[in-house]
């Protein structure tokens, strides 16, 4: 299969007034001139860059056909957590937003990867994702007073991350038990406090089981993996929400001012760790058909070879966005994550011992005046 090669649209990435190079600006969704203010909309081509590809056909491919994310596109890689990050010029590396490294490697023209065929734009700009991150941190007890000024110094990177998108039908094979529950009356007796034997009667619920088995048809769409490891998966899975309603044709101008990383886990891996989210949805499906009160699953097999069944099956690779940074604070380094389109944040932050010294300190305090009282 032939990957197909997307137009950058270089002309979109030279100011027709100044002949800066224009950033796309998420608040308004154009690019625009950081000089002269020069605002050019971003062309919307609605061809069939968003289809969905073969994902058979692509693993079968020996010479499948890659490209650079754009004509301009450079590439460094930290020499901390060894990410390899492509920008637009004039982008600089500058640190690294995962690790906080310092990345002074020379720039190189990116290397060749599996085109993206949908992008979903920044609709958070760096001053929106400031305010976000200080909202959180002023929810946040028991944090050092320095904290928020070392976040805000250490500043934030806007990062799109690669993901893949798998759609496929699956088929899988069950046996289990249906439970029913019933209500009959029971008759006992019992000896009261003064030796009286009493007879009275009492409601028992009972399950009864039977064993079934057989399959369930399910169709699965859009299940998104995350396709970068340098970022904190807990933190990635926590300002999940993505709208991929949003999702865009790939186009290079939405690049412009931002960093792309590339993608660390390929395809084939990719499907395997979305095999695992669909679990959960067909153990849920098997519940379903199974019925009753209660469920017991004994055995289920959806079979690991791809093309039985897991049939049908397609993905996109595309490009979401996150702001994203690190920094330290006595000697270790913390990050933080928000989302680029819904603003939701999650992070790590360090907490000031001797604040929560004083407050249970104080606790006590009042602990001790309120026993005294009583």
């Amino acid at each position: 299969m032939t990957m197909q090669r997307h137009s950058s649209s270089e002309s979109q990435l030279s100011c027709p007034g100044c002949g800066a190079s224009l950033e796309f600006n998420p608040k308004r969704g154009q690019m625009e001139c950081p000089y002269c203010g020069r605002r050019e909309a971003i062309a919307r081509n609605k061809t069939s860059l968003l289809a969905e590809q073969s994902f058979e056909a692509h693993l079968n491919e020996k010479h499948t056909q890659l490209a650079a994310l754009s004509g301009q596109a450079v590439e460094v890689q930290c020499p901390g957590c060894r990410a390899r990050f492509t920008f637009e010029p004039p982008t600089v590396a500058g640190k690294c937003a995962f690790c906080n490294t310092n990345i002074v490697a020379q720039p190189r023209t990116a290397s060749p990867v599996v085109t993206p065929g949908g992008v979903v734009p920044f609709t958070i700009g760096q001053r929106q994702a400031r305010e976000k991150v200080s909202e959180w941190l002023r929810q946040r007890w028991f944090a050092p007073k320095g904290l928020k000024r070392l976040s805000q110094h250490a500043g934030l990177q806007g990062i799109y991350l690669p993901f893949w998108t798998y759609d496929c039908k699956t088929c899988s094979q069950y046996r289990g038990k249906r439970g029913d529950r019933h209500t009959r009356t029971e008759t006992y007796t019992m000896t009261d406090n003064d030796g009286r034997t009493i007879t009275d009667t009492r409601e028992v619920v009972e399950t009864h089981w039977t064993r079934v088995s057989g399959s369930v048809d399910y169709a699965f769409d859009d299940v998104l993996v995350a396709a970068a490891e340098s970022v904190d998966q807990n933190h990635l899975r926590a300002v999940e929400g993505w709208d991929l309603s949003e999702l865009a044709p790939y186009n290079a101008s939405y690049l412009s001012g931002f960093k792309v990383q590339r993608y660390q886990i390929n395809l084939k891996e990719g499907f395997e760790r979305a095999k695992k989210k669909m679990e959960t949805e067909i153990r849920r499906a098997v519940e379903c058909k199974i019925g009753g009160d209660e469920q017991c699953i004994d055995s289920l097999s959806t079979s690991y070879s791809l093309f039985t069944s897991y049939s049908d099956i397609t993905f996109k690779h595309i490009l979401l966005p996150v702001w994203t940074g690190a920094y330290e604070f006595k000697g270790r380094c913390y990050t933080i994550v928000v989302n680029g389109q819904s603003g939701k944040v999650c992070g790590d932050r360090p907490f000031s011992w001797l604040q929560i010294a004083l407050a249970i300190l104080v606790a006590i305090v009042i602990l001790g005046i309120l026993v005294s009282v009583l």
